[in-house]
């Protein structure tokens, strides 16, 4: 038994020994080996994008581009003068200042010809820091599909480059141009105008940032539908689609077609003017001082500024918004609450309020707003609610009586009188008194 143990014992060794050399003598070969490439994906331009002043797209069977930036923007310079579409330029710049391949065909190319090189379908001409230019050439696809053949100008390599590469490279002037019929900067937007159904509204924003109604107001507004306001204004676009004779007939279509807006914004820098027009076939027509000609707009720019002031104005009886108010203070009558937060929890005579029903009474106070406006119809108050929110900072308070079945609401310090639906102040008194205690812990 000793001596069968023993031979076990010798084969188990010997197959370890084997083992053991069989590692080292692969570990010495890796290491004898010379390193591989790790650059996956070989470089065909490497430019910084801030550097890159100048950008030429020239194409075999098609008119030639040329993009020039000045004091921090693009703009056209050829075959026209045009502004230049600032975001598709960026991505332009990004994608030609580090442009890789996915894989060199040839080291050393003698005959560009096969790969459709000489002449290239387009070519690429970058002018970086010190008016120093690096050229690109695009060719022939590959024959596999998915890639087209490439070249920089100077390297005797060719390279093959992702088709959609290619697709990002071949841009057209209006491709490139800016097609917003209104340029101006929305950060300092600081004024908006809009004559429109006979009126002559006017938008400001206060200390705060926050839109105000100018005219006819002054009147609180709804800073949301102000917003979709500027939204609109800034997203009408020129259709460069159409042909000449497409803007010819715009222009006649325009010049006896119906007026339906005018819209003037201001900005940090200038102020611009936008005018839109309805046909009897319905088509919008839209002239800007911001560019030339006149051009067919969408119908949602069309009903975008198809508005009154009562469109725009603050429903809302109360400002607080999505912020927990720090205060609330309501006398309804006989009954009185006064729920005070200290941090996440409220307090109604030093008990901590159940969070549920405190929660559910300032979703339907955040949520309370007139059903329209009125001019007439608030007599005796006969409810009136103090918030306090904002870190204590903001003081509202609105006061409601009743007429009929509804109620007419009125905000401390102003004229505006909001007509509330009956059921809708009904169901906050019935929130404020269902607030309770919060319900004792178990032991």
């Amino acid at each position: 038994m000793r001596g069968r143990g023993l031979l076990i014992a010798t084969v188990v060794f010997a197959a370890l020994a084997g083992v053991i050399y069989w590692s080292n003598r692969q570990k010495a070969k890796e290491e004898s080996a010379p390193p591989k490439d790790t650059e996956t994906s070989p470089k065909i331009v490497s430019l910084l994008q801030p550097d890159i002043t100048k950008v030429e797209l020239k194409k075999k069977d098609g008119q030639d581009v040329v993009v020039e930036k000045s004091g921090g923007n693009w703009r056209i310079t050829a075959p026209e003068a045009f502004n230049a579409d600032q975001e598709v330029m960026t991505s332009l710049v990004a994608s030609l200042s580090s442009l890789t391949g996915d894989s060199v065909v040839e080291q050393k190319a003698s005959d560009l010809a096969p790969y459709g090189l000489a002449p290239p379908a387009e070519t690429v001409v970058i002018t970086g820091k010190g008016g120093r230019t690096k050229t690109l050439l695009i060719g022939d696809e590959v024959p596999t599909g998915g890639q087209v053949y490439a070249k920089a100008e100077g390297d005797a390599k060719i390279y093959t480059v992702a088709s959609y590469t290619r697709g990002s490279l071949d841009k057209s002037v209006n491709d490139l141009r800016d097609k917003r019929l209104l340029t101006f900067d929305q950060g300092s937007l600081a004024r908006v105008e809009l004559v429109s159904k006979g009126q002559d509204l006017e938008f400001g924003k206060n200390n705060q940032g926050d839109w105000q109604i100018l005219k006819p107001g002054p009147f609180r507004a709804d800073g949301l539908q102000v917003e979709e306001l500027v939204r609109k204004l800034k997203d009408a676009k020129m259709d460069l689609s159409g042909s000449e004779d497409d803007r010819k007939k715009a222009a006649a279509a325009f010049a006896s077609a119906a007026p339906v807006a005018t819209a003037k914004v201001t900005d940090s820098s200038a102020t611009q003017e936008l005018q839109l027009r309805k046909a009897k076939s319905g088509d919008y027509y839209a002239k800007s001082s911001a560019v030339e000609g006149v051009w067919k707009a969408t119908s949602e720019l069309g009903d975008g500024v198809n508005k009154t002031v009562d469109d725009f104005r603050n429903k809302k009886i109360f400002d607080f918004g999505f912020d927990d108010p720090n205060r609330i203070d309501i006398h309804d009558g006989a009954k009185s609450y006064d729920f005070v937060r200290a941090g996440d929890k409220w307090f109604a005579d030093g008990k901590e309020l159940d969070t549920i029903g405190i929660q559910s009474f300032i979703d339907k106070l955040r949520e309370i707003g007139a059903a329209k406006f009125v001019d007439s119809g608030f007599a005796t108050p006969g409810i009136d609610i103090r918030v306090i929110s904002k870190d204590n900072k903001r003081t509202e308070k609105a006061l409601f009586s009743k007429q009929g079945a509804d109620y007419v609401a009125k905000r401390d310090n102003e004229t505006t009188l909001y007509q509330v639906d009956g059921k809708t102040v009904e169901e906050l008194e019935t929130a404020a008194g269902a607030v309770k205690p919060q319900a004792a812990a178990k032991k």
